[in-house]
């Protein structure tokens, strides 16, 4: 399967993901533990499935100045400039080079007055993963010198451990509102 193929099914199963959206605002049913998965540097992380827009593809990135390094730019997504992160940069790892299945998770981050759109720059795109509450630990505790805030917990799904992110504690968006 071609990468731009990959991203088709993935956006595919956004829409899925949207269809479940209504059907939770009417009551009918909940998303426990869907988590869209992705890479960065051969390890599994996840991300709520509510909080994830859309995948795309590598668009231009226009640099800001005096921003921190993680934060590689902005976008223009459809006349919407939206600030990309660098999680590699942000979780303090070594820079790799784009390659075809590196994207762009688009996700709502909320900075107190309602939400605002982030990009974040990914390795590869997996899938939307089911991890029941059962199949996810807490954050083994890592010593009071490293922050382990981020992380949601430890899932375990399809032979995979899977970190699941707490998006809104990853990305803090003062450093990439632009005023």
């Amino acid at each position: 399967m071609s990468d731009e193929q990959k991203i088709e099914e993935l956006n595919k199963q956004m829409a899925q993901q949207e269809a479940l959206v209504s059907k939770i605002a009417e009551g009918e049913t909940t998303t426990d533990g869907k988590y869209l998965t992705f890479k960065l540097a051969n390890e599994v992380y996840g991300l709520e499935i509510l909080r994830v827009r859309e995948i795309i593809g590598v668009l231009p990135i226009t640099r800001v100045p005096r921003m921190p390094e993680h934060v590689r730019g902005v976008i223009n997504l459809r006349g919407k400039v939206i600030p990309v992160i660098d999680l590699r940069a942000k979780f303090s790892m070594e820079i790799a080079e784009e390659t075809s299945e590196t994207c762009i998770i688009v996700v709502d981050a909320e900075d107190g007055n309602g939400d605002v759109l982030i990009g974040i720059l990914v390795d590869s795109v997996s899938e939307v993963l089911d991890i029941s509450e059962k199949n996810i630990e807490e954050t083994p505790e890592m010593g009071s010198a490293i922050d382990t805030g981020y992380i949601s917990g430890i899932g375990k799904a399809a032979g995979k451990v899977v970190i699941l992110l707490n998006i809104g504690r990853v990305l803090d968006t003062r450093e990439v509102t632009i005023q």
